[in-house]
């Protein structure tokens, strides 16, 4: 009985970038780059084209800082003002991939240069970098290549990386200054408590009378400091690991941290509607690149940012899927409040549901702008009077015996 073998497909090798001088037949001398697995395959194509090589080197690239999402939006704004400029993809590519500051953009950018040139789409050659190019962005990258309005939708997509770029800059300012005092105050309360504390103790035990209960409290305190320091520290940083990598990998911690961070007292309003503007931002630009509804939803949920936003969008997905239109859905979703959904009426209604959805994103980015504005002005008299009572109550302890002391001596 004859069996079925398997045909393995050789895989591919991998390409280096390669630079080459060489004379061509008229003996005039050119220059080019070249995509290859090795210095010998360059020897040859060249050869084949009549050119006599007298160099070839590597192309090396710096390794270079991570690359942002604050990295991707420049590249998308610059490619998108080259294209409506008429700069050739390809050229525009190579001065932004050269250009770059990042010598890990420059070399992604030339990678995807290289791919397009040996006969990938645009979109296909930025899915090879999930990291960094999202669904969302090849998505609307490929409606644009194939209606033929790359240029266009290259500018509407870089004007919604920018918008939200603005709105996280703006809650992690928000959110940057409480941290960052909450860090400050530990780590000077700690340093109080095993440097300074510890020699008002050998004063203190050199009176030989006995100490008041807030001295004596924030002394054992010290001492546990001092003995368990390092452990105190090592248990806090491994919490704040664990819970990250937790929030991470684990779906059912991922929806309860973003259902309590909607609720809140006051930083819930302002995560609300800033998921809010993402979501109708991100639907806004998908519907308006001409992607249909259903599909532009398999993107909107997820860049909301909020776990619980993203289940949302699914069951409304569902729902237009079968035939419900995006008031319904949204409403039955209960994550919308009244105007949201009032304007979205409107939008499906007049035939603009994008120009609705663009204008609830600015209101609510607005107010969200507002909110973390009060927020701040608020924030600054509740950490100082924190502060004060932390370190305050710790000057007072220690300095409680001195007083009773100067008292009797009086």
């Amino acid at each position: 009985m004859a069996t079925a073998k398997t045909v393995r497909k050789p895989a591919l090798a991998k390409e280096y970038t390669f630079l080459w001088e060489g004379k061509n037949q008229g003996g005039k001398e050119i220059r080019g780059e070249m995509r290859a697995p090795g210095e010998s395959v360059v020897h040859a194509t060249l050869r084949r084209q009549g050119i006599r090589v007298t160099k070839v080197s590597k192309q090396r690239f710096a390794a270079g800082r991570k690359i942002t999402d604050k990295d991707i939006t420049l590249f998308t704004r610059q490619l998108a003002t080259m294209m409506k400029a008429g700069v050739p993809l390809l050229q525009a590519f190579d001065i932004v991939g050269r250009g770059h500051a990042n010598p890990a953009v420059g070399k992604m950018l030339l990678d995807i240069k290289s791919d397009v040139e040996t006969g990938s789409s645009l979109s296909q050659a930025f899915r090879k970098h999930p990291l960094h190019f999202d669904a969302l962005y090849c998505n609307l990258v490929a409606a644009g290549e194939q209606a033929g309005i790359l240029e266009t939708l290259l500018d509407r997509l870089a004007t919604y990386k920018e918008k939200m770029q603005a709105l996280k800059s703006k809650i992690k300012s928000a959110l940057f200054y409480p941290m960052a005092i909450i860090i400050m105050a530990f780590v000077i309360t700690a340093v109080i408590m095993i440097f300074v504390i510890p020699a008002f103790k050998e004063v203190f035990r050199s009176f030989g009378a006995d100490l008041p209960t807030p001295t004596i409290v924030v002394i054992a305190m010290s001492d546990f400091f001092v003995e368990h320091w390092w452990l105190i520290f090592a248990s806090i940083g491994g919490t704040i690991y664990a819970a990250l990598q937790a929030y991470r990998r684990s779906e059912g911690i991922r929806a309860v941290c973003d259902r309590y961070a909607l609720r809140l007292p006051v930083f819930g309003d302002v995560i609300r509607k800033s998921t809010v503007a993402r979501w109708t931002r991100t639907l806004a630009t998908m519907f308006a690149a001409g992607v249909p509804l259903v599909e532009s939803l398999d993107s909107v949920g997820g860049a909301s940012g909020n776990y619980i936003y993203k289940l949302g969008t699914r069951e409304i997905q569902g729902e237009v899927a079968t035939g419900t239109n995006l008031t319904t859905a949204m409403q039955n979703s209960k994550l919308f409040d009244n105007m949201v959904i009032q304007m979205v009426a409107i939008g499906e209604e007049s035939g603009a549901l994008d120009a609705m959805l663009e204008k609830v994103a600015g209101f609510l980015e607005a107010e969200v702008d507002d909110a973390v504005e009060a927020l701040s002005s608020l924030m600054e008299p509740i950490i100082m009077a924190v502060l004060g009572v932390l370190i305050g109550g710790l000057v007072i302890a220690m300095y409680l015996p001195i007083f009773k002391l100067g008292a009797v001596v009086g």
